[in-house]
């Protein structure tokens, strides 16, 4: 296990020691929980334009319930495991840290895990009608999952495993909504 944790020390240094100040300003935006509203916004008209209201409010209570199982669950790990984050490590001097604050345990990202779950789960929702979404979103998630160790907040083990339980958040809620919506909604156009 100490390899593992040397090795994930070495990947995030050489992950986070890409970053060049010019750069800093864009990557706090990124990783800032408000940049995302305007993508929100979009999702929510393309959701209402795609399956009306009933299913959009039905699909806006699912995201909700998601976003809040992944961050609770997050915070189970990071109290049970207790691994300090990097900034909070004496090795952060060889890399960079930039973020605004720095928590105390990392393991594992709620920023990847929800910014991933989000993407998987909207992703088969508007696949069927926007062939660029899912590949799109997906990107969109990478990004965000990169942005923790940029800032020098997370592990890239903790964003992977973030990452990883995202996916799996993600593809429950989508099934659960697809059940829902084959036994109590009448969306404009079936789910798959």
């Amino acid at each position: 296990m100490e390899e593992v944790l040397k090795l994930d020390q070495e990947i995030f240094l050489f992950f986070n020691n890409l970053g060049s100040s010019p750069w800093d300003g864009f990557w706090l935006f990124i990783t800032n929980k408000f940049a995302s509203i305007p993508l929100y916004a979009f999702l929510l008209f393309l959701l209402y334009k795609n399956y009306g209201i009933r299913p959009t409010l039905t699909i806006m209570l699912l995201v909700a319930a998601m976003i809040t199982s992944t961050d609770q669950l997050a915070n189970v790990f990071k109290h049970g495991f207790q691994r300090p984050r990097p900034c909070q490590e004496d090795f952060i001097e060889q890399g960079r840290y930039i973020a605004v604050r720095c928590g105390r345990y990392g393991y594992f990202s709620a920023h990847a895990a929800s910014s991933t779950a989000l993407a998987i789960f909207m992703g088969f929702l508007l696949k069927r009608f926007y062939k660029y979404a899912f590949p799109l979103l997906i990107i969109w998630a990478l990004v965000v999952s990169y942005s923790r160790i940029y800032i020098g907040v997370h592990y890239p083990g903790d964003v992977l495993t973030g990452m990883f339980i995202g996916i799996l958040i993600g593809i429950g809620f989508y099934k659960l909504f697809k059940w829902i919506s084959r036994n109590y909604l009448k969306p404009q156009h079936p789910t798959d």
